[in-house]
C-alpha cells in the first residue's frame, strides 16, 4: 500500500477480504460517496491487490525485536515471532488465505526494526506505509563443514615408518601379564600398535614388546623381547594407539634386531607402503600457507629491543598490506611506524591481550610546507576524557588521512624459525639446501627481536562517516598538539621484508624513481619508474593507457639522460609483459630488434658501478636466511583465520580454514555449531546468500594484483538455541543500512547471546610454486601415486582466499560513542 492510501486506512481495514463478496460494490459505494471518483477507483484497485494470492516466504529473523521460529501454513514455511504469528493468523481469517494483504501486515508489525526506526526518525505515531521489502530465502542447509589446517609445526621423522600389521606380545612395566596386540607401523627405532585393554598407560612408561609375527619367518638374534618407551598416545573410541621408541642398555646400542629391521624395511617398504601421514598433513598445510601469506591484509611488524630501546625493525609486506605500510611513511618515504608503536603502547597491548582485546589507534596526517606530521591517539589515552574523545575523533575523521588501526601483540618464538621438510632424511644432494637450518647470523638477529605487533587497518567509509557526526566545535588545540609526534633527526632503521615463495626474477632488481616518456604509434604519455633491472623495468603512467600484453613501446629517460652522454636513452624499444587492471602500471622487458639494446647496456653499467648505492628490491635482506625465518615465525603465530576458495567444477567450495594458532573468538563458536567434533561449521559466515555471492562471484574476473573485495558482516549467535538457523543471524552492512538498525541489531544480539562484527576480504591467489612443494609431493607420489595426484589437484584448485578479521571491538566503541548523536 502506498502513502496515498494512509488517509483511507479505516476503509481498507473495514473492507479487507470483502472484495469477492456479492455485496462489496453496494457497501463500498455507500461508504465512499464523499471520496473523489479517481481516488475511489484507485482505492478499489488497492483492495483488490491486497486480496491477490501471495507466494512470498517471510523470514523475519534479524528484522524484528522478537524470537523467530518456523511457522508452516498451506505448505509454506515462514520464520515469524509471536507478534507476527498473531497478525498472520488474524489476517488469514479476514482474507481467507495467504494474500498480499496478509504479507504486508506481517512485514509492518510494530516490533519490526524498520518500522521502529521510521517512527523514531519521523517522531510520529502514524501507521508506516508498506514498502517493497526484500524477503530472505529460507535456508534449509545449516551445516557448512570445514577442516582446520594450521601452519606448522611440520614434524619430520628421523626414519621411515612402514605400514605393517603383525601380532605383538606386550608386557607392561611392573605387570607380568602379557597382552596380545596388533602393530600399525614399524621403523628401525620405533613402533606403533593398538592396545584394546583398559590398562592405564602414561607417556614415558617402559614396556616390553615381543614381535611374534616376525619370529615364525625370520631369525634376528637370541633376544625375544625388546624394551620400548611410550612417546605418544592417541585415543580412538575405546582403542588406544601407542607410539613407542626403542630403549637400549648403556653398553649396547646396536643388535641383530636393529640390523634386521633396516634390511627388512628397505626391502619391503614399497610392498607394505611407507606411512605418509605426517608428510601428507605437512604438504596440505604448507601449500595453503604458500597461498595465504602473500595475501595478508595485516602488517606484521617485528619489534627490536636494542640496548633498552624498543623500536620497529622489520615489517613483512605483500601487495595487500602495502597501503598500510606506505601510510606510515613521511614525505621522503622513511618509516614513521615509531609513531604508531611506542613503548607505552606496547605495555597497553600486553594489558589488552590479557583481557582478550586489541588496542585501537586513531590517526591522521597533517601536511605543512611539504612535510608530514603524524597525530595518533589510542583508546586508552582517550578514555580519560569522553567529551574530548568525541571531539578528537570528530576532528580526526574530518581529515582525508583519517585511519583506524587495530593492534595486537605476540611473542617471538625462535623455535618456529626453522620449518624442515618431512622427508625422513631421504633428500637428495640436489635438494639438501631446502632443509638447511637457519644460519647463526640470522639466529643472533632473532634473539634481539622482542615481539611481533600486528597492525590491521580497519578504516572504512561507513565508520568514517559515522565518526564525522561527532562534533569537534571548541576543541582545545593545545590538547590536540599533545598527540602529535616529533620528527626524528635521522630516519628510523626499518627494513621491509617481502613475503615471497615464488621468485621468477632472473636477475637483480633495484628500486629507482625517474621520469619516463612513453611513445607508441605517435601517441605519447608520461610516467615514472618504480624499479629497473638489466632486462626490464616497472613503469607507472600518469594516466590510464590502452596498452596490452605484447605491445612494443618506445621509452625515453630524460632524467637519466642528463647524467650520461655515453648512452642515447631516447626511443628505446620495450615489450609490454604485463598490465594491471587499471592500465596504469606496466611491466616491461627489453625488445631487441637488429642490434644491441642501448637500455640494456646502460642499466648494466649503472648497476655495476653503483651496486652499493642502489636499493635492492629483492625481498631478501643482507643477512641470509633471515627473511625466511621471519616468515616462518609469523606463519606459525598467525591468529587471523582465512578460508581457502577452491574450484570444484564450475563452482567454488569453501571447506578449509587456515591459521597459525587458534585465538580467534569466532572459531570456537563455529566448532560448537558443528555436528562433527573434528570440523567447524561455517554457517555464521556463509548462511547469508548476499554475503556469499559477494565473496565468490568476483573471483572469476579478479586478477592476482587486484585490491581485495571487502564485506562487513554483523553476526548474532544464541548458543542456548539448539536450532542453528534460529541461533545464528547474519546480516551484511548493506542490509543494516543505517546506524540505528546497526545499533538495534547489536543490542538485540548482546541481550540474547554473542555479537560479532567481521570484516572479510577476498583476494585472488597466485599460482603455486611447485619447486617449493615438489620434494614432499614426489615423496608421497613414489609410494602412493593416486594420493599424490589428488593432493596436486587440490593444490591447483585453489583460486582465492577469504581472510576474516574480528572488528567487534571497534564497532562497539563506535556505536557507544554515537548513542547520543543518532
Amino acid at each position: 500500500m502506498t502513502t496515498d492510501f494512509l488517509k483511507y486506512q479505516k476503509i481498507i481495514e473495514q473492507f479487507r477480504g470483502n472484495v469477492l463478496k456479492n455485496d462489496f460494490e453496494t457497501n463500498f459505494s455507500a461508504m465512499t460517496q464523499h471520496i473523489l471518483k479517481t481516488d475511489r477507483f484507485l482505492l478499489k484497485m488497492e483492495l483488490k491487490r491486497l486480496a491477490v494470492a501471495c507466494t512470498r516466504l517471510i523470514d523475519l529473523r534479524g528484522h524484528v525485536d522478537g524470537e523467530c521460529r518456523s511457522f508452516e501454513h498451506d505448505g509454506r514455511v515462514h520464520y515469524l515471532d509471536d507478534i507476527a504469528m498473531k497478525v498472520y493468523q488474524e489476517n488469514i481469517g479476514f482474507y481467507q488465505g495467504y494474500t498480499f494483504g496478509v504479507y504486508e501486515a506481517v512485514m509492518n508489525t510494530e516490533n519490526n526494526f524498520r518500522v521502529i526506526y521510521q517512527k523514531e526518525k519521523s517522531n510520529m505515531g502514524k501507521p508506516v506505509p508498506a514498502e517493497t521489502t526484500k524477503v530472505t530465502k529460507v535456508f534449509e542447509k545449516t551445516q557448512y563443514p570445514a577442516t582446520l589446517f594450521t601452519f606448522g609445526p611440520y614434524h619430520n621423522r628421523n626414519e621411515e615408518r612402514m605400514n605393517f600389521a603383525i601380532t605383538l606380545e606386550i608386557q607392561l612395566e611392573n605387570d607380568k601379564k602379557e597382552y596380545e596386540c596388533t602393530s600399525s607401523d614399524i621403523s628401525v627405532e620405533g613402533c606403533k600398535f593398538r592396545f584394546n585393554f583398559s590398562n592405564i598407560i602414561t607417556i614415558g612408561q617402559l614396556i616390553s614388546i615381543r614381535f611374534r609375527g616376525l619370529e615364525d619367518e625370520f631369525q634376528f638374534g637370541q633376544e625375544k623381547s625388546f624394551d620400548f618407551e611410550v612417546k605418544n598416545i592417541q585415543k580412538v573410541e575405546k582403542t588406544q594407539l601407542l607410539g613407542c621408541k626403542r630403549v637400549y642398555s648403556k653398553d649396547k646400542r646396536v643388535d641383530g634386531f636393529q640390523a634386521f629391521l633396516q634390511g627388512f624395511i628397505q626391502g619391503n617398504k614399497r610392498r607394505y607402503k611407507v606411512n605418509l601421514d605426517n608428510t601428507i598433513n605437512a604438504i596440505q598445510s604448507r601449500s595453503f600457507e604458500q597461498f595465504s601469506l602473500p595475501k595478508l591484509n595485516e602488517l606484521p611488524i617485528f619489534i627490536e629491543d636494542k640496548k633498552g630501546e624498543v623500536l620497529p625493525r622489520y615489517a613483512l609486506t605483500c601487495h595487500n598490506n602495502q597501503a598500510t605500510f606506505q601510510y606510515w611513511q613521511d614525505e621522503n618515504r622513511h618509516s614513521t611506524l615509531y609513531c604508531l608503536i611506542t613503548a607505552e603502547r606496547l605495555l597497553s597491548m600486553r594489558k589488552a591481550q590479557a583481557l582478550g582485546k586489541s588496542l585501537l589507534v586513531y590517526s591522521f596526517v597533517h601536511k605543512s610546507q611539504g612535510k608530514h606530521f603524524f597525530y595518533t591517539a589510542d583508546v586508552q589515552q582517550l578514555n580519560d576524557d569522553i567529551e574530548f574523545k568525541k571531539q578528537f575523533l570528530g576532528f580526526a575523521a574530518s581529515k582525508p588521512s583519517f585511519a583506524i588501526t587495530q593492534l595486537s601483540i605476540m611473542d617471538v618464538d625462535i623455535d618456529k624459525a626453522h620449518s624442515p621438510l618431512t622427508l625422513s632424511n631421504t633428500l637428495t644432494k640436489k635438494n639438501e639446501y631446502l632443509n638447511l637450518p637457519i644460519p647463526d647470523d640470522a639466529i643472533e638477529t632473532l634473539h634481539n627481536l622482542q615481539s611481533i605487533v600486528v597492525a590491521n587497518d580497519v578504516t572504512n567509509n561507513v565508520s568514517t562517516k559515522q565518526y564525522q557526526q561527532l562534533s569537534f566545535k571548541n576543541i582545545e588545540t593545545t590538547r590536540l598538539k599533545n598527540f602529535g609526534h616529533k620528527r626524528l633527526t635521522s630516519p628510523l632503521m626499518m627494513d621491509e621484508v617481502g613475503i615471497n615463495y615464488k621468485n621468477q626474477r632472473q636477475e637483480a632488481r633495484f628500486k629507482y624513481v625517474t621520469p619516463v616518456e612513453l611513445e607508441i604509434e605517435g601517441v605519447r604519455c608520461s610516467g615514472k619508474s618504480h624499479d629497473f633491472s638489466v632486462l626490464g623495468l616497472k613503469l607507472e603512467l600518469d594516466k590510464a593507457s590502452v596498452l596490452n600484453k605484447g605491445d612494443v613501446v618506445y621509452l625515453t629517460f630524460p632524467g637519466l639522460q642528463k647524467i650520461t652522454s655515453a648512452f642515447d636513452l631516447k626511443g628505446l624499444p620495450y615489450e609490454v609483459m604485463r598490465v594491471n587492471k587499471n592500465k596504469t602500471i606496466l611491466n616491461l622487458r627489453v625488445y631487441v630488434e637488429k642490434h644491441q639494446h642501448m637500455g640494456r647496456a646502460f642499466f648494466k653499467a649503472l648497476i655495476t658501478k653503483n651496486r652499493d648505492k642502489l636499493t635492492p628490491d629483492e625481498y631478501a635482506l643482507m643477512i641470509p636466511g633471515l627473511a625466511k625465518a621471519l616468515r616462518n615465525i609469523y606463519s606459525r603465530s598467525l591468529t587471523i583465520p582465512s578460508l581457502m576458495v577452491q574450484s570444484s567444477g564450475s563452482r567454488y567450495k569453501l571447506e578449509a580454514i587456515v591459521c597459525g594458532t587458534v585465538k580467534d573468538k569466532l572459531l570456537p563458536v563455529m566448532k560448537q555449531l558443528s555436528d562433527s567434533p573434528l570440523q567447524f561449521n561455517l554457517y555464521p559466515l556463509l548462511n547469508n546468500l548476499q554475503a556469499t555471492s559477494t565473496l565468490t562471484l568476483p573471483l572469476k574476473k579478479m586478477q592476482t594484483d587486484d585490491v581485495p573485495v571487502v564485506e562487513t558482516l554483523y553476526i548474532a549467535v544464541n548458543l542456548d538455541n539448539k536450532v542453528i538457523d534460529q541461533a545464528v543471524t547474519t546480516k551484511t552492512l548493506n542490509e543494516l543500512e543505517s546506524p540505528m538498525l546497526q545499533r538495534m541489531f547489536i543490542t538485540r544480539a548482546l541481550s540474547r547471546g554473542l555479537f560479532f562484527c567481521v570484516q572479510v576480504k577476498l583476494s585472488r591467489t597466485d599460482d603455486p610454486d611447485m619447486d617449493y612443494l615438489n620434494p614432499e609431493l614426489s615423496y608421497i607420489s613414489s609410494y602412493a601415486i593416486h594420493r599424490g595426484k589428488q593432493i596436486e589437484q587440490d593444490i591447483w584448485s585453489v583460486a582465492g582466499i577469504i581472510q576474516f578479521l574480528d572488528i567487534t571491538q571497534e564497532t562497539l566503541v563506535r556505536h557507544e560513542l554515537l548513542t547520543d548523536v543518532l
